[in-house]
C-alpha cells in the first residue's frame, strides 16, 4: 500500500482558512494578525502566507502556548497550521526568523509523469517533456504551452526571485537563466559557465543557490570518497521541470527538440525530476548522486537508501537497438553488492536485457522504485 504524502496527513481537518492573494484577507492579517487568526480557529490552512509575514510572529506565540499546554498536560498535539506559499525565498525567510525549530519543511511539487500518465494514459512522453508538470497544462488543452509557461517565468522570475533577492541586474540574470537551461542534465563548471553569461563565478554560485532555495533547479553532487580519487567532483545541474528548462532554451515545437542534442539532456532531467518527485511524495529517506569516472565512465544516477543499499539507473532516450549496459569494472568494486544497471528508456515496457541490466520505461519508473526497500 503506498503511503500518503506527510503533508496531506490528517489534512481532512483543515477546511477553514484563506488564500492572502485575497486583498481583503491580506489586509487583514497584515494590520492585524491577532484578529485574523481569531476569526480561524486552529486548525487552518493559509495560502501565499508570504504576503502577511506579520503572521508568523502571531502563529509563534499560539505554537508556543500549544506547546506548553502540552507539556503540563501530556497531552499529544497535532500540527494546527499548513502554510503553503509560491514564493520560497519570503517563505524561508520568514520562517527562519519566527518558526525556527516549530516547522517541518514539504514540497509540493509539480506532476511527474505517472500522475499525468495515470489521468491521462494515451498522452506521449514527449509531449510531457514539452510541457513540463503544470496541471493546467493537461486540464485546459486550450492553453499554450509557450504562452503559459512565458507568462509564468516572467511573473514567477521578476517577483519571486529578482525582487525578493534584491537582484539588480534582471537582464543579465534572464540571460543566465536562459544558459543555465541550456546546461540542464550537464555538469556545472562555474569559472567557464561565468565567461559564458558575462558575469563573475561568486554571481553564479549565489544565483544558482536562489535558483536552488526557488526549487527550479537542483545541483546533484558526484559520488566520492578519499579513497576514490579518479571520480570527479564537478556537481551537475537538473531543472526540476522539462517544461521550464524547453521554455528557456526557447522551443516552441516539438520535433525541432526531439531532434537536437538537448533532447537527451532534457530527457536526463525529466528521469531526475521523476526520481526526486517519488522521494518527496513518499517520504522516502534516499539519497541521489552521480557516479563519473576522470576517464569519462558514467552512471546517471546512484540511489542510496536509508539501510546503505545502491540503485544504478541510467537513462536512455533512444530505444532503437537498446543494448545491455554492463556496470562498470570500478563502480562493481566500490559497490559489489549492486547487481544490476536499470536503464530508464522514453518507452517500450520493462524488460530483463541481460542478467545484470533491465530496462524500465520513465511513465513505470515509480513503480520500479516502490519495489525498492525502504
Amino acid at each position: 500500500m503506498r503511503k500518503k504524502h506527510p503533508f496531506f496527513t490528517s489534512f481532512r481537518p483543515f477546511l477553514q482558512g484563506g488564500a492572502l492573494d485575497d486583498l481583503q484577507l491580506r489586509t487583514l492579517a497584515y494590520r492585524d494578525p491577532g484578529l485574523f487568526l481569531e476569526q480561524f480557529a486552529p486548525p487552518i490552512l493559509i495560502d501565499e502566507i508570504q504576503y502577511a509575514p506579520n503572521l508568523f510572529p502571531e502563529i509563534k506565540k499560539i505554537v508556543d502556548r500549544m506547546k506548553r499546554e502540552r507539556i503540563a498536560t501530556g497531552t499529544s498535539i497535532s500540527p494546527s497550521f499548513r502554510l503553503t506559499g509560491s514564493n520560497q525565498l519570503l517563505l524561508d525567510k520568514n520562517v527562519k526568523e519566527s518558526l525556527a525549530g516549530r516547522a517541518s519543511w514539504f514540497y509540493l511539487n509539480s506532476l511527474s509523469v505517472h500522475e499525468i500518465k495515470r489521468a491521462f494514459p494515451d498522452i506521449p512522453i514527449d509531449e510531457i517533456l514539452f510541457r513540463g508538470g503544470w496541471p493546467e497544462l493537461y486540464t485546459d488543452p486550450s492553453l499554450s504551452p509557450v504562452t503559459f509557461l512565458n507568462d509564468y517565468l516572467r511573473s514567477c522570475v521578476e517577483k519571486d526571485i529578482v525582487l525578493s533577492a534584491g537582484i539588480l541586474k534582471q537582464e543579465s540574470f534572464s540571460r543566465f537563466l536562459a544558459l543555465l537551461a541550456s546546461r540542464t542534465g550537464t555538469l556545472l563548471e562555474y569559472s567557464g559557465f561565468a565567461g559564458d553569461c558575462g558575469i563573475r563565478s561568486v554571481t553564479v554560485k549565489e544565483w544558482v543557490g536562489l535558483l536552488e532555495r526557488s526549487d527550479f533547479v537542483h545541483r546533484l553532487t558526484p559520488y566520492f570518497t578519499n579513497l576514490t580519487t579518479r571520480l570527479t567532483k564537478t556537481p551537475k545541474i537538473y531543472f526540476l521541470d522539462s517544461g521550464l528548462a524547453v521554455r528557456l532554451q526557447g522551443w516552441r515545437e516539438k520535433m525541432p527538440l526531439l531532434m537536437s542534442p538537448q533532447a537527451g539532456p532534457l530527457f536526463e532531467s525529466l528521469v531526475f525530476a521523476e526520481i526526486v518527485k517519488y522521494i518527496r511524495n513518499r517520504g522516502r529517506d534516499w539519497t541521489v548522486h552521480f557516479w563519473r569516472t576522470r576517464e569519462g565512465e558514467e552512471i546517471d544516477f546512484l540511489i542510496i537508501t536509508a539501510s546503505g543499499a545502491v540503485v544504478a539507473l541510467d537513462a536512455k532516450m533512444s530505444v532503437q537497438a537498446l543494448q545491455p549496459f554492463p556496470l562498470p569494472r570500478l563502480f562493481r568494486t566500490i559497490f559489489p553488492a549492486t547487481r544490476q544497471m536499470v536503464l530508464v528508456t522514453y518507452g517500450g515496457e520493462r524488460l530483463r536485457l541481460s542478467q545484470e541490466c533491465l530496462a524500465v520505461p520513465v511513465s513505470g519508473l515509480v513503480d520500479f522504485l516502490e519495489e525498492i526497500p525502504e
